[in-house]
């Protein structure tokens, strides 16, 4: 009796090890996939994580409304940019690190195009001392052509 039931729980934690390889694949090593909810500071919700893009800093921005939609969405600019191209997209983040107020510092795209990348671009964002020569360049470029923070305000309020 013994000996049948220790040869029937070895058979049974063996398929279990094998049903659990075989799903293995499922899950991603590299991080998270999945819908990505942008917040107000251009931080992203993603599983019920904050994530911001490493190698870059977001700097506050007057906050914008587009009141062509509806529901009316006011943020700051960075955040209206990243929203507007993520989109319904599924966003893709692979950890870098973990920050101090307990956010995950992650490398993050959607649909192959590096996000932080986007927003420095656009002037919308500043390269970390630490970040890769290609952001340093992308702000250089922003800076120079007076785009996002670099650029003048376009805030364009009604004559009275």
């Amino acid at each position: 009796m013994k000996r049948e039931y220790a040869s029937r729980r070895s058979t049974l934690c063996i398929a279990g090890s094998l049903a659990i390889l075989g799903f293995a694949w499922f899950v991603p090593a590299y991080g998270v996939s999945s819908y990505a909810l942008v917040q107000d500071d251009a931080s992203m919700r993603i599983d019920g994580r904050t994530y911001r893009l490493h190698g870059i800093y977001v700097p506050p921005t007057d906050q914008s409304c587009r009141e062509f939609e509806r529901p009316m969405r006011c943020s700051t600019r960075a955040a209206l940019a990243l929203e507007f191209k993520i989109g319904v997209n599924f966003v893709r983040c692979e950890p870098r690190g973990k920050n101090d107020d307990g956010t995950i510092s992650a490398y993050c795209t959607v649909n192959g195009e590096d996000l932080a990348a986007y927003l420095l671009e656009r002037g919308w964002a500043l390269a970390l001392p630490d970040a890769p020569f290609e952001y340093q360049a992308l702000e250089k470029i922003a800076r120079n052509r007076g785009l996002g923070v670099w650029g003048f305000p376009v805030e364009r309020r009604p004559a009275r």
